[in-house]
């Protein structure tokens, strides 16, 4: 198997498994040990566009940056194109969770579409 379809498919595969991790997370960290930073989400308890639900990124990104990090000081290893995979999926996240779905950004808020 080539270098590149490897390096593609751990990307691909962190990618996939970050959907996981993030329902599990849902289900029973937020939903449970950290309850008291999720309220704010449910809730709507904001501070100008920030709500303590927001933390969450810190501790979804964390993982992915260190995996850019460490990947990239050892010559892009594996953990590099996890990391990668981890990142990507934070970065579709966002767009489709915090964008499309709540509108926290201004962009697409007027558009008509019910989605």
């Amino acid at each position: 198997m080539s270098d590149i379809l490897i390096k593609v498919l751990i990307t691909l595969t962190a990618f996939v498994a970050m959907e996981g991790v993030a329902w599990f997370t849902h289900r029973f960290i937020m939903h449970g040990l950290l309850w008291s930073l999720h309220r704010s989400h449910h809730s709507g308890e904001r501070s100008a566009h920030m709500e303590k639900n927001d933390l969450f990124f810190l501790f979804f990104a964390v993982p992915g940056i260190a995996g850019l990090f460490f990947g990239m000081d050892s010559g892009y290893n594996w953990m590099f194109f996890a990391g990668a995979g981890i990142t990507l999926y934070g970065l579709a996240y966002f767009i489709v969770h915090d964008v499309f779905i709540h509108r926290r950004l201004p962009f697409f808020r007027n558009s008509g579409n019910r989605y």
